[in-house]
């Protein structure tokens, strides 16, 4: 099974927009689909773009026509009622269906490390990685029953220039700036698994059209260790901010003051995120991560710092974050 003829669901995301880029590059036609709304990650030359809304089954079902692609990449799906839909819309119309669901579906608190895909998938604290569970089992029985054939990727947190990492987002970083301190959960010291976009989507290209990977499930994750507290320090200095201030607070007074924080922090950044990915380095021979987290803080500092209305700063983010490390007493 070859892939020539490929369909991204999406295609303009953090981790899509990579995907798309990089198999461009592998020189395959590339077809996106989407609703064609402005996105800060412009689509390569050559991409043929189809717009529709991909939650709008007969829309798709209208654009798409009698169609067929050799593998269709949907980043899009994230229930199981879109789940069934997808199986009705691409069923037919390709030799593989990628879903991409979540490392945050597995087990939490994690069974066993590092995380494999034999994992058992169960987050009893964020429905996000509950629906995509249900998608993944859905998925399961209906590939089961031929109606489509399946790969499931998992991601773990996976980053461009576009997006600082840590909850807050660019007011942390003005934050830092200003020489105000900024909150992380428990001491820091806990791993976590940060992946660049670029580097992900090496990986995702092996899986194009590999009989192996049909019917399975594959982990893609940088194997770069970092702890929360690197993550955060490698953002400062990118920044050039020499000594930061960081206050540590515990995940339960983080989500009882921040309760939007909580399916995050408890459902999958407060636990250890140590992944194996054997599976996936048996088929994309040679993979190895080029883009290493302290030079993905520079482009995700740089990309701000270049035009002045990337850099938001939410007042309420500012003053949550300023009760959270005791700079203003918390009626």
């Amino acid at each position: 099974m070859t892939t020539t003829s490929l369909l991204f669901i999406g295609g303009t995301g953090q981790i899509s927009a990579a995907c798309v880029r990089e198999a461009v590059r592998n020189g395959l036609a590339v077809t996106v689909l989407n609703r064609g709304t402005t996105t800060a990650r412009s689509i390569p030359d050559g991409v043929e773009v189809l717009t529709a809304d991909a939650h709008d089954e007969a829309d798709v079902s209208r654009i798409l026509g009698d169609r067929r692609f050799d593998s269709i990449a949907d980043f899009l799906t994230f229930t199981p009622d879109q789940a069934a839909a997808a199986v009705r819309l691409y069923g037919d119309r390709t030799d593989q269906y990628l879903f991409v669901s979540s490392a945050s579906a597995y087990q939490k608190p994690p069974a066993r490390l590092p995380i494999d895909e034999t994992v058992p998938l169960f987050n009893p604290f964020w429905q996000y990685s509950r629906d995509k569970i249900a998608c993944e089992r859905l998925l399961r029985d209906e590939h089961a029953a031929g109606r489509i054939r399946v790969t499931v990727v998992r991601p773990s947190h996976t980053y461009d220039r576009t997006q600082v990492p840590l909850l807050g987002g660019w007011t942390v970083i003005d934050r830092l700036r200003r020489g105000l301190p900024i909150v992380l959960h428990g001491d820091g010291t806990s791993p976590w698994a940060i992946t660049h976009s670029d580097d992900f989507a090496t990986a995702f290209q092996s899986l194009l059209g590999a009989p192996e990977a049909i019917g399975e499930a594959f982990n893609i994750m940088s194997p770069e260790l970092l702890t929360w507290n690197a993550i955060a320090l490698d953002l400062a200095d990118a920044a050039g901010v020499e000594t930061p201030q960081i206050v540590h607070r515990t995940t339960h007074d983080l989500v009882v003051e921040a309760p939007e924080w909580d399916e995050s922090l408890r459902g999958d950044r407060s636990h250890p995120a140590i992944f194996d990915t054997t599976k996936i380095r048996s088929l994309a021979t040679g993979w190895e991560t080029r883009i290493p987290f302290a030079e993905g803080a520079r482009q995700i500092i740089a990309w701000h710092d270049a035009d002045a209305s990337r850099r938001v700063v939410d007042p309420e983010v500012d003053a949550l974050i300023d009760r959270l490390t005791g700079r203003v007493a918390v009626a």
